[in-house]
């Protein structure tokens, strides 16, 4: 009884929260394929494995993937691929605990918002998208 004002309005609150959870991943996956040769140099300077497949697995992941989950689709199972790349991402492109400086001050940001970001999507992989989605049942 206490929380039936969030359930009434569950499905409306797991839609919102999808898309701005997918908000950051849409507008840089979608920077990303438009500037797509400066990505691939961003990515040389970060060590990620092979560069230019890295580049196309990054846009693949924030861009098309950040999309489906916005419209619900196959938000559970594509939520923890996403929370995986998340994770490889903070690890590759943000070790912090190898910078010193600002550089490691700004990185450890970066760090510890994709592990709260990792957060929302396993929250959103064990909640489900809601009714309002492509997945509703």
């Amino acid at each position: 009884m206490r929380y039936d004002l969030f359930e009434q309005r569950k499905d409306a609150i797991l839609l919102v929260a999808r898309v701005l959870l997918m908000v950051l991943f849409v507008i840089f996956g979608w920077n990303k394929l438009t500037g797509f040769s400066g990505t691939v140099a961003y990515m040389a300077t970060t060590g990620a494995p092979a560069p230019e497949l890295s580049a196309i697995i990054a846009v693949v992941m924030e861009l098309v993937v950040g999309l489906a989950l916005m419209v619900g689709f196959y938000a559970r199972p594509l939520a923890l691929v996403l929370a995986v790349y998340t994770l490889g991402t903070a690890l590759i492109a943000h070790h912090f605990w190898s910078m010193t400086g600002m550089v490691g001050y700004d990185n450890m940001i970066h760090f510890y918002k994709n592990v709260s970001i990792i957060g929302g999507l396993l929250f959103l992989a064990a909640a489900g998208p809601g009714k309002y989605s492509l997945d509703r049942k």
